[in-house]
């Protein structure tokens, strides 16, 4: 096995601890907003609209992003989406409480779609640096990535956490200014300390190099948008409204106490799902292993993804009201969902770049999570409609039916691999 380089491991390091604060401030800001605005009193197609620009800019972000880090280099894109990040919390700070509600979900559309394009430039970079940084060896590629993955997925957990913490402990506009001055430290010091090893770009890319042309590229990317509009149908709005319901009875104090359960609850979630990903390539056991082998053991797994939701949404049309144990179900069946999810997005994350070629390696990387950021804005739409017009039940089975179209695209790979 080959070693990684001094300079390597520092780059790496340096790209993955951005990334981490990062997604820090990515998760807080997304449990601020679905908590403080639920509790104004918003619908839940409402709360859908808050995210749906978001994800459209990701859709956008992913599609051109990686032809400018191709264009003009990895470390600018870095640097671009940090600071856009911080942009955005300065200005998603001038919210006025006295505006009205479609003032308020047009601004706040507005700073999320920019915080969008933000999160997708790190992303594409970071992911990106993985598949230049890796030293040549048996597995080396598919550990870099399950860690970088994995732990950022984890600081994103606690994240949620952190956003519900400051919610209720300091109130909306004292977190969102804390995460920015925060962030930007953080950006001085990626600047001032980044070492050389990422690419400068090259002037000779084009634009319209951007579509890939691999099939086994888009086939992945096709199931990729399913297995996240799967995740995305409960986790954005669905789940995080019905457990508000639940747990509050709409005085102060009890607010305060879902906010802090709730924010629990999906940190924890991604925690786990983080560190299972990380885990993934020995729980696949994956050393060694060609990559059509993996490919078919992502199959699998995706088939084993898809009867979690449908079961969870049965569960859910027995119990007319909320109870107890379907409440104790509804977190288990989760977390069954969060690992095999976990495994699923792990194994897809390693393939993307074991298929995409080192020269184009920021066009397929930006057009895969486009498909990714797709999937998200499609999963956002259907969680507040397949909410508003069915709740839980209708919320679950919406996923359960994005998760076999998931595994449907998956076994498509097994034609051109």
């Amino acid at each position: 096995m080959s070693a990684a380089a001094p300079n390597e491991l520092r780059a790496y390091a340096a790209v993955t601890a951005a990334y981490w604060v990062f997604m820090l401030s990515d998760g807080a800001l997304r449990l601020l907003v679905l908590l403080h605005f639920n509790g104004l009193g918003f619908s839940p197609i409402q709360l859908a609209w808050l995210f749906l620009l978001y994800e459209v800019a990701g859709v956008i972000t992913n599609l051109y992003a990686g032809w400018l880090a191709a264009r003009f280099g990895l470390s600018i894109t870095l640097y671009l989406g940090l600071g856009l990040q911080i942009v955005a919390l300065a200005v998603l700070a001038q919210l006025d409480p006295a505006w009205s509600v479609a003032a308020s979900v047009a601004f706040v559309m507005a700073v999320q779609g920019a915080s969008g394009v933000a999160k997708d430039l790190a992303k594409m970079s970071s992911k990106s640096a993985v598949k230049v940084l890796a030293p040549a060896g048996e597995g080396v590629l598919f550990r870099w990535v399950a860690i970088l993955t994995g732990s950022k997925n984890a600081v994103k957990g606690f994240g949620f956490f952190l956003g519900a913490a400051l919610l209720a402990l300091l109130g909306f506009k004292a977190a969102i200014w804390g995460m920015a001055a925060i962030l930007a430290v953080i950006l001085l010091a990626v600047m001032a300390f980044l070492p050389k090893g990422l690419p400068a770009g090259k002037r000779d890319a084009k634009i319209s190099q951007i579509w890939s042309k691999d099939a086994r590229i888009n086939r992945l990317s096709l199931a990729r948008m399913f297995l996240f509009g799967a995740r995305d149908v409960w986790f954005v709005v669905g789940v995080p409204v019905y457990f508000q319901a639940v747990f509050s009875d709409g005085s102060a104090d009890s607010r305060r106490a879902a906010f802090f359960l709730i924010g629990s609850f999906m940190a924890i979630w991604t925690i786990a799902y983080g560190a299972v990903q990380a885990f993934a390539p020995h729980i696949l056991k994956a050393k060694g292993l060609p990559e059509a082998t993996i490919a078919a053991k992502a199959m699998r797994w995706a088939g084993l993804l898809t009867p979690i939701p449908f079961a969870l949404a049965a569960l859910a049309l027995t119990a007319a009201a909320p109870a107890l144990w379907f409440t104790l179900a509804l977190v288990a069946g989760l977390l069954l969902f969060g690992f095999v999810f976990a495994v699923n997005s792990s194994v897809h994350s390693y393939l993307i770049l074991a298929f995409s070629k080192s020269d184009r390696v920021t066009m397929d990387v930006g057009f895969y999570y486009m498909a990714n950021a797709a999937g998200r804005l499609l999963g956002t739409a259907l969680s507040g409609i397949s909410y508003q017009l069915g709740g839980l039940p209708l919320c679950l089975a919406t996923a359960g039916v994005m998760a076999a179209a998931s595994w449907i695209s998956i076994r498509r790979l097994r034609a051109v691999i």
